[in-house]
């Protein structure tokens, strides 16, 4: 994980109608971003309809949510479309972001040794710079806990 007080590394990626999204355009506002595994999985369908719940408490802060994962842009639209989300969801195929958030990370899965995302989130504040993060959250929790944080 990155540590608070650092620079956020910047990054374009495209949601989930295409468009391109960077992190600098958000520049004199409040980020929060948070990492997720996969699109149409029990914990991050939690975790990204709880944000999606809470957008409008999020925009009163003046606070842009992003969400990350390494699914394609199709898999987003499709995630997106049936959860009616009111929100960015960024695709990360290559896991360029992931890595430079240091949010992917060896696990063991049925025994096995892979590289998965390790559910994440993190406060960027209106300068770029890392003001809170956190790591191996509850789906369900996430989204309040970033609130509280505002």
């Amino acid at each position: 994980m990155l540590s608070i007080n650092t620079k956020a590394p910047d990054f374009t990626l495209c949601d989930q109608s295409g468009k391109e999204v960077s992190l600098h355009d958000f520049a004199g506002k409040k980020v929060v971003i948070y990492f997720y595994s996969k699109d149409n999985t029990s914990g991050c369908t939690k975790q990204t309809c709880a944000y999606n719940g809470l957008m409008d408490d999020f925009a009163a802060k003046g606070v842009t949510v992003l969400g990350i994962s390494k699914d394609s842009v199709s898999s987003h639209a499709k995630f997106a479309e049936k959860h009616g989300l009111n929100f960015s969801i960024l695709a990360d195929p290559d896991k360029t972001v992931l890595q430079a958030y240091d949010v992917l990370k060896e696990k063991t899965m049925y025994g096995r040794k892979v590289m998965g995302t390790v559910r994440s989130s993190y406060l960027i504040d209106e300068t770029g710079m890392i003001v809170e993060v956190r790591a191996n959250v509850k789906p369900d929790l996430n989204a309040q806990e970033m609130l509280d944080l505002l």
